[in-house]
């Protein structure tokens, strides 16, 4: 799979606007600023395709990058409180109509940052990928901000966080400064496009 040849496609607003799910997906979920679109462009070798922001809240459409013959979906953070009902309506909307729309899901890469612990946002969402019976990774965020041992105290505290969800389930740590966890979230994206 040729990681550099990835391309942005489209992004979508809102459920209407979704087109047919045509190819196998790949998603990435997590609260906003988590670092969803920062680790898109570290796995596609890119300082830029997917767009960045300190600013929570930025990536507020669902947005498709194809590589080969797959999609990596951006899906929009959650959690973000300085958010409008009417914004988290159209959010909700969107994200329901995504994950209840038929479409080919291989994966979700649930993003959680390992210097916190798992928000209920984090949990209500792993507890909705498990009902929805969607394979999912959870993958630890900003790793590079701890030291050796509040990594290793990090990596027992989040089981226990995540209770049942983290059963059976592939943790993962990933850091954008020393590429720590890419090269293995590639190896899962390939081997879901076998």
């Amino acid at each position: 799979m040729n990681f550099n040849n990835a391309q942005f496609e489209k992004a979508f607003g809102t459920f209407s606007q979704l087109e047919i799910s045509d190819l196998p997906e790949v998603c990435f979920a997590g609260r906003s600023n988590v670092g969803k679109s920062s680790l898109i462009n570290k796995i596609l070798n890119r300082k830029s395709i997917a767009r960045v922001s300190s600013k929570p809240g930025k990536t507020v459409t669902i947005n498709f990058y194809k590589v080969d013959n797959i999609r990596l979906v951006d899906l929009p953070g959650y959690g973000y409180a300085k958010v409008n009902f009417s914004e988290r309506e159209r959010w909700s909307e969107l994200m329901e109509g995504y994950f209840n729309s038929g479409r080919n899901i291989k994966v979700v890469f649930q993003l959680i940052d390992m210097r916190h612990p798992a928000t209920d946002f984090d949990i209500s969402m792993l507890d909705f990928l498990s009902q929805m019976e969607i394979p999912y990774v959870v993958v630890l965020t900003k790793a590079d901000k701890l030291n050796k041992t509040e990594t290793e105290n990090r990596l027992r505290l989040i089981r226990d966080e995540l209770g049942e969800f983290a059963e059976n389930t592939r943790i993962i740590p990933f850091s954008i400064q020393d590429n720590k966890g890419a090269e293995e979230l590639r190896c899962i994206i390939e081997e879901v496009n076998l």
